[in-house]
């Protein structure tokens, strides 16, 4: 109890808000052990995806202290000289994390250049490689609930830290000084609009076609897209989007969605009624930092949500066929579908499969002109490489509706090209089964009973192989997930959320099609049985 007390004292004598103060306060006089044990017995680490957690006051939560302290050891790995671009959402506190990080990059030496206002974090990516930075910095929670921020780190290439830079980060974060004793300095530019017109002119210099007759609805989920979105269409020659007003601006508490995530059940309703209201051609949404992107297309009786394989596999065979020449490279990750592996085959290029992440993805090799992952990450390029060496929703978006405008001009729909891959390819079904705990011990004790006792089957499925990726595999670091080979060229993995308090596992059935309906209800069954049984075997 004296050491919660003691630590909790430390901290109120060097935090600068005065918000998280007075928390502070009132915690040590309720003397709410259990809530000071939770902030104080543990700290957010740095690592790969930087930091994210709840905001509030203590080394577990994410606040001024937390973010000057990794500006701080960001500073020490860069050393004084360097250049770092800073970008922001509209989360809570967003903007004033990011004037802290540039405060004590100043005044450590180093060059800080802030975006003029909240923007896309692939703004913020595409940035740093334009003005030839060193690292770059976005403040952002990504699709995480209201009370959750986070501070991602970017790469003098553009893209998001791998080991061991986070590693090196983390060492320096904990060699820093007390806030109160850090040199901060006011030095640091706002950077003007010309950056925002180059990131839109490289995005709608998309291999996107010809073809604009469109009508789309459009929510940003209360994030930080509407604004550039809407620019890129207008500068593309589309017509606006049809907007759903009520999530229209930027708005932290995200007061229509509880989790503003497009993936998440209920988080589309608004979109998917508007499109209906307007007869929409197509629905897209981003997520609150406009890096990811959903799509929706009409089917009979209404609309339905692509997966993100689907529009993965969709996006791909376009991006291969706008382009030419030798060396292209298209990349995903383990847990996404093996359908991008065929269509690279059928159109000469090469293939690659990461680990779990765009930061990954983007280190796949020379003449990467796409990558994607199945969490609705895409980033697509063209003959001369890609404009933002991380995942995009804005230049997704884009792209997609150039996708649907050609095929609407030619009678069809984007669900008519879903239908002419599966015939091509075999129809590549996949799912999702997360199961969120409170508890992340339930999680490890999961895994630890799955590598002790493997399933025989699944869903009807035998498992033919498995592979504990924690060891490593090849071409592939080692990280904590399985993955299951079951007959007919079903798939199975399973993985710790990296960002969330979940356990997630990726199921894919692979179903040959003569009738695409038949095929599709064929998957459904399967993929319904697979994760029933994978239910029961996880005991969560």
């Amino acid at each position: 109890m004296h050491d919660l007390v003691r630590q909790a004292e430390e901290w109120l004598a060097q935090d600068p808000d005065p918000e998280t103060r007075d928390e502070l306060r009132k915690l040590l006089a309720a003397g709410d052990l259990g809530e000071l044990a939770d902030r104080f017995g543990a700290k957010l680490e740095f690592g790969t995806a930087g930091l994210r957690g709840e905001l509030g006051a203590g080394p577990n939560r994410m606040n001024r202290v937390t973010v000057l302290r990794a500006a701080a050891g960001l500073a020490a790995v860069l050393g004084p000289g360097g250049h770092v671009v800073i970008g922001y959402d509209a989360r809570h506190n967003s903007d004033v994390f990011a004037r802290d990080t540039a405060d004590v990059l100043t005044g450590a030496g180093l060059r800080a250049s802030l975006l003029p206002r909240p923007l896309p974090t692939p703004v913020l990516a595409f940035a740093v490689r334009r003005l030839g930075a060193d690292a770059g910095v976005t403040v952002t929670a990504s699709h995480n609930p209201p009370r959750d921020n986070g501070y991602k780190v970017y790469w003098n290439d553009g893209s998001q830290i791998v080991p061991p830079i986070d590693a090196d980060i983390s060492a320096a974060i904990d060699a820093a000084p007390k806030v109160t004793e850090l040199p901060l300095g006011d030095t640091w530019a706002t950077l003007g609009e010309d950056i925002v017109d180059a990131y839109l002119e490289a995005v709608t210099g998309l291999p996107i076609g010809d073809a604009r007759e469109l009508r789309v609805a459009y929510t940003p989920l209360h994030g930080v897209g509407a604004a550039t979105l809407t620019t890129a269409f207008e500068r593309a020659g589309f017509a606006a989007p049809y907007m759903v007003a009520a999530q229209r601006d930027p708005d932290p508490d995200f007061p229509t969605v509880p989790f503003p995530n497009p993936e998440e059940p209920g988080a589309m309703d608004l979109a998917l009624e508007l499109a209906g209201r307007i007869d929409a051609d197509l629905v897209l949404a981003n997520d609150p930092d406009a890096d990811r992107c959903a799509v929706g297309v009409p089917v009979p009786g209404g609309f339905r949500m692509l997966t993100g394989d689907e529009l993965g596999g969709l996006l791909a065979e376009h991006i291969l066929t706008a382009t030419t020449g030798p060396g292209r490279l298209v990349a995903t990750t383990i847990v996404s579908s093996a359908l991008l592996a065929k269509i690279a085959a059928a159109h000469g290029a090469g293939y690659a499969e990461t680990l779990t992440g765009f930061k990954w993805i983007m280190k796949a090799g020379p003449g990467l002109i796409y990558g994607y992952e199945e969490a609705l990450g895409y980033s697509v390029g063209g003959s001369d490489g890609l404009p933002v060496h991380d995942k995009d929703g804005i230049g997704a978006a884009l792209t997609v509706a150039g996708l649907a405008a050609a095929a609407k001009r030619d009678g069809r729909t984007l669900q008519d090209l879903l239908d002419d891959q599966a015939r091509r390819y075999g129809l590549h079904a996949t799912s999702q089964l997360s199961v969120r705990v409170d508890d992340l011990s339930l999680i490890t004790a999961a895994m630890a009973r799955l590598r002790a006792t493997p399933p025989a089957t699944l869903g009807g499925h035998r498992v033919e192989s498995a592979d504990d990726l924690a060891t490593g595999s090849p071409g592939l670091p080692p990280t904590d997930g399985l993955r299951y080979h079951l007959a007919d060229d079903a798939r199975v993995v399973i993985r710790p959320s990296g960002t969330e308090p979940k356990l997630k596992c990726y199921l894919e059935v692979v179903v040959p099609v003569t009738d695409p309906q038949a095929a599709r209800a064929q998957a459904a069954q399967a993929l319904t049985a697979i994760s029933d049984d994978l239910s029961t075997t996880l005991g969560l």
